[in-house]
């Protein structure tokens, strides 16, 4: 909450001061209405003067507009602060999301950080607009009110004081209990929105496995505990409101029995009795607004603390400049020694002890069953995490001496469950890095992908649905790896990118990348036998450990997992 006070609103320091003080103004004239009704009640009326009376009820339709004038103006201004602040806080925030380390989105998970930029910044939003609007105005009709009716009559004035302390114990109980419930809230709404999130996504495999009633149980109990935590927090805030109502209401009714007794006595009169009413109205009316600043209040500090959360974590990914290139290891563009690796940070390894040397131009092939540690060596090598132990070189320098914008600007990558976004099939393929038409089209050349983008729109500008949705599984395979494609990278890795090719197809993709993409160094995940057995050095994992290195023909005659993959596979012809 600091952090957007003093950071992100200085800028705005002096448009809000000017904000606050035509606030103040207009306040100060909403407060000058009720003075001079009764200046006009007890002294202009009984001297029968009309110009003074003319001239007084001016004076009040002055006061009107200056307020409402005055009024709207300030939260024109006020809103424009909190508009131009929350886009900082989101830009901000998005940046830092881009930039976070996959270890760290794990740590705090995709639907809690859409819920930070979404639910958290517009409740800061709303904070700093009330804030300048209502956080000024009500305290000053409140303090300027109450020292009116000390000058209008003391006694009176103080029966009204008397309940203030007992409004302030109040507002302080509940804000302290509100916050901690305001941040339980928010954790509910994450996996509220985690479960929306996949049951969208997967609507097709519910469908298909008739699965809904399941997932509609599974949303109710959810959502009863989201509402269950906003009907805590809103229970506890409902009790401002009403509490402040009574006690109001009760210093009313004693400031009516004693301002009856001091004007049967003659030491009050009936204006200042009238102006007194106003202005505790107008004392209600501001008591009531802050105690709404305090439930925005306790949203917000509970939803800046947890963007602040995300906007202090210290980089994990440093790049450590002390680190030296190995002018020995230069004939190798891609090197792993001894890599160990742990996504829970925990005693037993997912990655053990994984070696192997690639040279420019060569492929690599990664094979091995459904949680072998394949995608996880893709995720070290481009570093979206630090190895356990060991080091991963490329062209001799350790990547974590290489800034993070020149290591992945070496790859085209194709990822298991990539994403194809609801753009055109161009910008799909470009993904804004400025590639002219022409190696757009020569990508999708020799992805496999022209001929059926011809056969389909004629046109690269045609726009794709959200994921994909109006292509097949071959199709969107076959643009991401145009996209990968597309700027001739250094190195190309594609994480079981062909599972939805045909075998035509894809033993065409690989004579494509032999005969165009000679210097560039090949690493490719697979499941098939089929799409490595050309590589010229082909890892075996299981269990995140290597059983296997080496050729085809090699493999064959010393790993007996591969061996009964490939017959498997290949009919025992391999």
């Amino acid at each position: 909450m600091q952090k957007i006070l003093t950071y992100y609103l200085k800028p705005y320091y002096f448009r809000m001061s000017i904000g606050f003080m035509i606030k103040f103004v207009g306040s100060i004239m909403d407060l000058c209405l009720p003075w001079i009704l009764a200046y006009m009640i007890d002294t202009i009326i009984p001297i029968k003067d009309k110009g003074q009376i003319y001239l007084w009820g001016l004076m009040m339709i002055v006061c009107s507009f200056l307020a409402v004038s005055f009024n709207v103006i300030a939260n024109r201004m006020a809103s424009k602060v909190a508009r131009d602040t929350t886009e900082h806080i989101r830009n901000d925030l998005f940046e830092k999301v881009m930039y976070l380390s996959d270890s760290y989105m794990d740590t705090y998970t995709k639907p809690s950080i859409m819920s930070r930029l979404t639910t958290d910044t517009y409740n800061v939003h709303q904070m700093i607009g009330r804030i300048q609007r209502l956080g000024v105005r009500a305290p000053i009709l409140l303090i300027g009110g109450i020292f009116v009716t000390l000058t209008l009559d003391p006694v009176l004035a103080c029966v009204l004081i008397i309940t203030l302390p007992f409004l302030a114990w109040i507002m302080i109980k509940v804000s302290q209990r509100s916050i901690p419930m305001y941040t339980k809230l928010q954790q509910s709404i994450d996996r509220f929105v985690r479960i929306v999130r996949e049951d969208i996504s997967g609507i097709r495999v519910i469908k298909a496995l008739s699965k809904e009633d399941y997932e509609r149980n599974r949303f109710e109990n959810i959502n009863h505990e989201v509402v269950g935590e906003e009907q805590k927090a809103g229970m506890l805030m409902a009790v401002i409101d009403p509490s402040v109502s009574v006690i109001m209401n009760l210093a009313l009714v004693g400031v009516l029995i004693v301002g009856a007794f001091r004007v049967n006595s003659g030491l009050s009169e009936v204006g200042k009795i009238l102006a007194f009413m106003t202005y505790f109205t107008i004392i209600l009316n501001a008591m009531i607004s802050i105690s709404k600043m305090f439930v925005i209040l306790s949203k917000a500090i509970a939803s800046a603390n947890r963007i602040d959360t995300i906007l202090e974590l210290e980089d994990d990914m440093e790049v450590v400049e002390a680190l030296n290139t190995y002018a020995d290891e230069q004939k190798y563009h891609v090197v792993f020694e001894n890599v160990s690796f742990t996504y829970n940070k925990g005693e037993e390894d997912d990655l053990k002890d994984i070696s192997f040397e690639v040279k420019q131009g060569e492929t690599l092939g990664i094979l091995g069953g459904t949680g072998a540690g394949k995608s996880t060596i893709v995720s070290l090598l481009l570093r979206f995490y630090d190895v356990k132990q060991g080091r991963i070189l490329i062209n001799g320098r350790d990547i974590k001496s290489i800034p993070l914008q020149e290591l992945r600007s070496k790859f085209g990558v194709v990822f298991q469950n990539d994403m194809i976004f609801e753009d055109t099939i161009l910008e799909n393929v470009n993904l804004g890095r400025d590639l002219s038409e022409e190696e757009i089209e020569e990508a999708l050349l020799y992805a496999r992908a022209k001929e059926f983008v011809d056969q389909k729109t004629n046109n690269l500008e045609e726009a794709l649905d959200i994921k994909g949705a109006n292509l097949s599984g071959g199709q969107k395979q076959r643009i991401l790896i145009a996209r990968a494609l597309a700027a001739h990278p250094e190195i190309l890795v594609l994480d079981d990118s062909s599972s939805a090719l045909d075998y035509q197809t894809d033993a065409m993709l690989r004579q494509e990348l032999n005969m165009h993409f000679k210097k560039t160094t090949k690493i490719i995940v697979a499941q098939r036998v089929s799409s490595v057995m050309q590589a010229d050095h082909i890892i075996v994992l299981e269990e995140g450990r290597m059983i296997g290195y080496g050729r085809h023909e090699e493999l064959l005659a010393q790993c007996e997992s591969y061996r009964q993959i490939s017959a498997s596979q290949m009919g025992g012809v391999a």
